[in-house]
């Protein structure tokens, strides 16, 4: 039986499933295990699974079969129906009720914006390592389209030093880096960003406020480099393998027609980043 609007946003209305959604839309293209999402909002496994069970018949998320797993994803086509269906049904189509940024019959129809330089941030939570490779890689290939930052949720107080022994034998400037915390970022007097990625699970797993200005965002989960053990030589390659992963993916993302993409196209195209790109020795 098909659910009815009412019901969808009834559904929504419970803070924990609404909590769900927002963890699996943030974690996007990622499918997480149940375990996964459970770990992360405190959840106890029974009651997550009712929660799933609605989300599912409501059409907003997604569940796929992964060898002896099931993982749930945001299925994105639902949401946009849902919201789609809200501005048809509630506001008549009206634009003046349901402005169309927020809205959208047809979301594709707002194109990317032209700045001279477009302003990217690079967050993890320790900001230590793989938000500064890829500030760093970003800087290098593509500076003079693109400022780049980098920054963590819970910063360390200094970068890991095989981070900046690696950045160094590859030629890049690294004097000007440090940790940073989100907070530098934001606030009322903060610059608007052009695109804001997350390079850590942990990160994409906390619920942020919204950037001003409307970035377009992804999540480029990348495996940690410091949290690898063994001689120096072993947990170099997990952070050569790191820094490979963010390279491939940063060169596809600065060779992306900008401005000749509208957002939704934009935003298709960095996920497919995400699920296509892999690391290099």
């Amino acid at each position: 039986m098909e659910t009815t609007l009412s019901e969808r946003f009834a559904i929504l209305g419970h803070p924990v499933r609404l909590d769900v959604l927002r963890l699996l839309i943030r974690r996007h293209p990622d499918l997480l295990p149940a375990g996964e999402i459970a770990e992360v909002l405190g959840l106890k496994p029974n009651t997550l699974s009712a929660y799933l069970a609605d989300l599912l018949r409501a059409g907003l998320i997604t569940r796929t079969r992964s060898g002896t797993f099931l993982r749930y994803g945001a299925d994105l086509v639902g949401i946009s129906a849902m919201t789609g269906a809200l501005w048809t049904d509630c506001c008549l189509g009206r634009p003046d009720l349901c402005p169309p940024t927020a809205i959208m019959e047809h979301p594709g129809d707002i194109p990317m914006t032209a700045p001279r330089h477009y302003r990217v941030l690079f967050i993890c939570t320790g900001n230590s390592a793989r938000s500064i490779f890829a500030e760093s890689i970003l800087r290098k290939i593509a500076g003079d389209r693109f400022a780049a930052f980098s920054a963590g949720t819970k910063p360390q107080s200094e970068m890991n030093p095989l981070a900046v022994k690696m950045l160094q034998s590859k030629g890049y400037e690294i004097e000007s880096l440090r940790s940073k915390n989100v907070a530098e970022f934001q606030g009322p007097e903060a610059e608007p960003f052009d695109f804001v990625f997350t390079v850590c699970d942990r990160a994409a797993n906390e619920a942020c406020p919204p950037w001003p200005g409307q970035p377009i965002s992804a999540h480029w989960g990348t495996p940690d480099p410091v949290k690898s053990q063994g001689t120096e030589a072993e947990r170099m390659l997990a952070f050569q393998h790191a820094y490979g992963m963010l390279r491939n993916r940063i060169t596809a993302f600065a060779a992306l027609p900008l401005e000749a993409l509208d957002r939704i196209s934009l935003q298709h195209a960095l996920d497919d980043i995400a699920r296509n790109q892999e690391g290099s020795q």
